[in-house]
């Protein structure tokens, strides 16, 4: 595997949203997205050309000098870049894959778990939600919960679904989602644990 990509930065912590959040997982970062989110907190990662160029084989072997049992890939948004090397060498070594991702553009790896947090700058493709373990919204004002619902019917019936308040509007939002959760129960909560616990 010869191929480059261009990598933000790597790091081995705990998975602290959704479904996972609480495992060891080693989390690749890389540059590059079209997305522009106004809230986004690593919009450093969105010109890729900033970002050192680094070989696949170079980033499985960084995974696999840990014991971490999963590899996160995210971004910026991952999918802008061709994935199926960086998922066989990881594989090869016997780590889960998972991608995080606004499925805006087309799925390209071999994943173990999808999930796909869809943003109104740039919409996600229906080929991706379809594909998706899990459907992570943020919920930055009270018009995001339509927005969820919208979302929640074009996944699969396997699919999780999360609410996730935007970190900078928890205070105000987080009682609002307590309550449609209640009020809507095939929603959970996911909630930026890292955050909490002030890890990467």
């Amino acid at each position: 595997m010869s191929e480059k990509l261009p990598l933000m930065e790597h790091f081995y912590t705990l998975q602290g949203e959704g479904a996972h959040s609480g495992k060891a997982a080693y989390f690749i970062r890389l540059g590059g997205c079209d997305v522009g989110c106004v809230w986004c907190d690593v919009k450093e990662s969105w010109d890729a050309s900033k970002h050192p160029q680094v070989a696949v084989t170079d980033i499985c072997n960084y995974v696999g000098l840990t014991q971490a049992p999963i590899a996160v890939i995210t971004g910026g948004e991952p999918l802008l870049h061709q994935l199926d090397l960086l998922t066989q060498g990881l594989k090869a070594k016997q780590i889960q894959t998972h991608i995080e991702t606004s499925g805006s553009s087309p799925l390209s790896g071999t994943w173990d778990w999808i999930t796909v947090s869809p943003k109104k700058f740039k919409a996600p493709l229906v080929e991706v939600l379809t594909k998706a373990n899990e459907l992570k919204v943020v919920i930055f004002n009270k018009s995001d919960f339509d927005w969820a619902e919208k979302h929640a019917a074009l996944v699969g019936s396997h699919c999780k679904l999360y609410l996730q308040p935007e970190w900078d509007q928890q205070d105000k939002m987080l009682a609002q989602i307590i309550e449609y959760i209640k009020q809507h129960p095939k929603w959970g909560i996911s909630l930026q644990t890292h955050k909490f616990m002030q890890i990467p």
